[in-house]
């Protein structure tokens, strides 16, 4: 008899909503649905956004730079 029940996959673990009656080991079919994407807004280092009492400087800024990922084959010149 197949049974279905609803679950959530999250770092490798499933998390299934309800447990199973009768079923103390089985084998299983996992689908995973199409997930809703999160929209998510931009971030941008700002001066002065860390918590403590040293500010970030034009250095730091430099220094976090991106410059390109030489080992992604990309021409970036």
């Amino acid at each position: 008899m197949l049974q279905a029940f609803e679950g959530f996959y999250r770092n490798g673990v499933i998390e299934l909503l309800e447990v199973p009656e009768n079923i103390y080991e089985s084998r299983v079919v996992i689908t995973f649905l199409a997930a809703p994407s999160i929209p998510r807004s931009p971030t941008f280092i700002q001066f002065g956004m860390f918590a403590g009492t040293q500010q970030s400087t034009a250095d730091d800024f430099e220094i976090a730079e991106f410059q390109g990922d030489t080992d992604d084959e990309l021409d970036w010149s």
